[in-house]
């Protein structure tokens, strides 16, 4: 059906042209549509009342029909005989059209490609099957560079067609999967996935100089029996201060007030060939009463500090060691640490958090660490 709609197109535009007309250029709603005027056709009034008539037909046919039709058959449309039209008129109208009737919904971003609307997509995967190709073609012609393609997990059955015209995975949560496809013949510029995890650990220590500490329920052998801080991950969208908070709060059930990043730690293949970076935070404890998380924690006290210090896990790691002396140092007003301050930048006009110090050490007669 959709290859007579267009064949009867085709065949009107020829009448017009062979009565001696001139086509000019419509708009991309009207691509299938002559605008010759009788007087430019040199036909009768009524003869071109009927080429109208029939035209208009086609187009409403075609508006209905055009999304169920094959791209491949419709690529064909660029070997149509040019009827007295100029070959990159016909071109600009059958770009026109399969933008319009095939193309994915979509967004530029602001490197040159596209971003897919997950929430447009085709209802079935033979109707996703053809807009994608026909997006691709499309795409190609007008110079798109990288194309993301998100699809969520009730269109999970689209993996495969996209996985078939060339699309990579690039990441998945929880609700989707990212898909991407380079379309230049060089190399590929899109961003990586998201390379690195976060981590804190909380450095809770009160008046009495006693560190809050837990006993992990999970954990490797070497660290069976081991009082360790209170660490965790950072959320998605959380700040690192709120985080080394919440942690605590959750394994241990203590409030705290957050004081400086002391240190971090980069480290490279720690899980899934991730990288992680781990912040080493000072806190300040505002309540003291322990309740620990028992899906966690099997046990969490308050420990001296030298005896926390003293322990061989402790003695026996040089990076653990460094960082208790880092925190003494920052006891003794030795050292100062990262405190975060709110900035806006004029390279995305977005409020971010800036970690940098502000002051010196108190007493002048510390020693390095």
């Amino acid at each position: 059906m959709e290859s007579s709609l267009l064949d009867t197109a085709a065949a009107a535009a020829s009448l017009c042209a062979a009565a001696g007309g001139r086509r000019r250029a419509g708009s991309t709603a009207s691509f299938l549509s002559c605008s010759c005027s009788p007087r430019d056709c040199r036909v009768s009034a009524s003869y071109s009342r009927s080429i109208s008539r029939m035209l208009s037909g086609v187009r409403s046919a075609a508006r209905r029909k055009l999304f169920r039709a094959d791209p491949a058959d419709l690529l064909g449309v660029a070997n149509w005989p040019e009827a007295g039209v100029a070959g990159h008129h016909q071109q600009q109208h059958w770009w026109a059209a399969l933008e319009h009737n095939f193309v994915l919904e979509s967004t530029d971003d602001e490197y040159g490609g596209v971003v897919v609307d997950a929430d447009r997509l085709p209802a079935d995967k033979a109707a996703f099957a053809r807009s994608l190709a026909a997006s691709l073609s499309y795409w190609k012609s007008v110079g798109k560079k990288g194309v993301w393609l998100k699809l969520p997990v009730d269109r999970a059955e689209f993996v495969p067609l996209a996985v078939k015209e060339g699309f990579k995975y690039h990441h998945a949560e929880e609700s989707y999967l990212m898909m991407t496809y380079w379309i230049p013949d060089e190399p590929n510029m899109l961003p990586a996935n998201a390379s690195h995890q976060v981590g804190v650990g909380g450095f809770v220590i009160n008046d009495q100089m006693e560190v809050l500490v837990v006993q992990e329920k999970y954990c490797g052998s070497s660290l069976d029996g081991v009082w360790k801080l209170p660490t965790g991950f950072i959320l998605a969208s959380e700040e690192i201060y709120t985080g080394a908070s919440r942690e605590v709060k959750e394994e241990t059930g203590v409030d705290t007030e957050f004081v400086d990043v002391v240190a971090f730690r980069h480290a490279h293949n720690v899980a899934f060939q991730k990288s992680d970076l781990f912040f080493i935070c000072m806190l300040r404890p505002v309540s003291s009463e322990i309740k620990i998380d028992e899906t966690e924690i099997q046990a969490a006290k308050w420990m001296p500090l030298e005896e926390f210090v003293k322990q061989p896990f402790i003695q026996e790691d040089h990076m653990f060691q460094k960082i208790m002396d880092i925190c003494i140092q920052c006891l003794r007003k030795c050292y100062c640490g990262l405190t975060p301050h709110h900035v806006v930048s004029r390279f995305d006009d977005r409020t971010s958090t800036l970690y940098y110090n502000v002051a010196e050490p108190e007493d002048v007669n510390c020693s390095a660490t």
